[in-house]
């Protein structure tokens, strides 16, 4: 009953102020279920608010939202939230590329990929993963940390944050999941004898959205390093190469 109420109290809110959004409810499962960005998708699933606050997020109004970081927040929260789900609803499994239809090659090249299914209603309007990725956050907002936010349920993946995304934060946040990733030699490492950076694969699929060649690409990375890693690329840049890692698409399974 709390959560009705919870729920029936931020729509009011959203729909009366045309602007507000209250994430609360997805803080409290991150805070939950996610540790260290691995997920514990065997207890979410019997965790009810996750629906509740989809719920929430199909009923929001995001044309009503008043500045770009309400929305951006608003759709950084929604991939992240309908991905989970996404998971959830078919657990167990080992990887997401095992909701693909056709596998993940066979997947992309015929559009039958999770990504490309439109199970994300908001307002009565069916959106797809890469709907929200490409054609709002990247397209729209021109954002290029995002790609350090919105989580695809793998292990390459940046790590999900312990708590939504929100208007008044989302610079910091954005910023903190930008330096956090670049640090993680988990993720991204720098040899600086031999001068190579070892980047996510994510920077070269999405080259375009960091500068569109190796050296804007590297710089963007190395504006986010701790020092003296930072001054090193920045000042010696054209001596530095760029390669990029393979991508673990395994699920970012607590269990695990």
């Amino acid at each position: 009953m709390k959560y009705k109420i919870a729920l029936i109290v931020f729509v009011f809110i959203s729909f009366v102020s045309g602007q507000n959004t209250d994430h609360s409810l997805f803080t409290e499962i991150l805070k939950d279920y996610n540790h260290n960005g691995m997920i514990d998708y065997q207890q979410l699933k019997e965790d009810k608010r996750l629906d509740k606050y989809l719920e929430y997020l199909s009923n929001v109004n995001h044309e009503n939202l008043k500045t770009k970081e309400a929305k951006v927040a608003y759709w950084i929260n929604v991939y992240n939230a309908f991905t989970i789900k996404a998971i959830v609803d078919n657990y167990p499994v080992e990887s997401i590329n095992d909701l693909h239809t056709g596998g993940l090659v066979l997947g992309i090249i015929l559009s039958t990929t999770v990504w490309d299914e439109d199970f994300i209603n908001i307002n009565g309007k069916e959106y797809s993963l890469n709907d929200i990725e490409h054609k709002i956050l990247r397209k729209k907002f021109k954002e290029p940390r995002i790609h350090f936010a919105i989580v695809c349920a793998s292990i390459s993946c940046p790590q999900l944050r312990k708590e939504a995304f929100t208007e008044s934060n989302l610079n910091t946040q954005l910023e903190d999941q930008a330096k956090k990733f670049f640090n993680d030699t988990t993720r991204n490492k720098f040899d600086i004898k031999n001068k190579v950076a070892y980047l996510s694969k994510i920077l070269d699929w999405f080259s375009e959205d960091f500068g569109d060649s190796d050296e804007n690409v590297l710089s963007f990375a190395a504006n986010y390093l701790n020092e003296p890693l930072k001054s090193d690329i920045l000042n010696n840049i054209k001596n530095w190469t760029v390669d990029y890692l393979d991508y673990d698409w395994g699920l970012n399974d607590y269990k695990n």
